[in-house]
């Protein structure tokens, strides 16, 4: 029960305003930022989400290792309970990160269809992915069959699957290419503006989206405010 009434007290709820509902079941969404501006953080927030949503997520890194993903649930977590009196808060988040899969990869070597084919024999061991994170993947060296394979994917299957690219553009024309932003029903991009860090939402539920941003905390890097 704890975890469903976290569930209004999560932060991916602000992003959800401000970016028409939020990324629906089938669809493809893509956080992008300069390198270091908390693109890994976001994505936490949004596999948290579908873990309390009871959804199985995998969380697939190429620029990252296992513990330091890690370190970021552990946090996050931790942050979005403090919002709630949450009694026996490690029985708490074990109940939580039970249903979470972290695989750590080097892109060089592993490409997006593997990572599908890793998913399908998760599958075939019992394991029902429904959320998939691909975080800090270089979409300049993926092609666009590569991506159309994920998008095919997650429609069949029923699938939220969320992308990070390091990229210091804030145009949605710019910050991923004209043949590979289709198959991405939702683009935002983090930004370090003078009053702090905030999310410009560039498209949403596949069309373009002008002025709509969600405030950042700039200490613990929560969404925080649609502004």
């Amino acid at each position: 029960m704890v975890k469903h009434d976290l569930i209004d007290k999560c932060p991916v709820r602000f992003f959800d305003e401000a970016a028409s509902g939020g990324l629906k079941t089938g669809q493809l969404g893509l956080i992008t930022a300069k390198k270091g501006l908390g693109k890994t953080s976001i994505l936490v927030q949004f596999g948290l989400d579908s873990l309390f949503l009871d959804k199985r997520l995998v969380h697939v890194s190429f620029d990252q290792h296992s513990s330091n993903v890690i370190a970021w649930y552990d946090s996050i977590l931790a942050e979005i309970c403090k919002k709630k009196n949450i009694e026996s808060y490690d029985e708490f988040a074990d109940s939580i990160i039970r249903d979470r899969t972290i695989l750590n990869f080097n892109q060089e070597a592993f490409t997006l269809p593997k990572v599908v084919n890793t998913i399908k024999s998760l599958k075939e061991g019992g394991i029902n992915v429904s959320a998939l994170v691909i975080d800090g993947v270089n979409l300049k060296n993926v092609s666009v069959e590569d991506i159309k394979v994920v998008a095919d994917f997650a429609k069949s299957e029923k699938m939220v699957v969320w992308f990070s690219d390091t990229n210091d553009c804030a145009e949605l024309a710019t910050t991923v290419a004209a043949d590979k932003e289709p198959y991405f029903a939702t683009v935002a991009h983090i930004v370090q503006g003078k009053e702090g860090l905030y999310i410009s939402v560039l498209k949403a539920d596949g069309k373009p989206v002008d002025n709509s941003t969600v405030k950042l905390d700039t200490k613990t890097l929560l969404m925080c405010q649609k502004d």
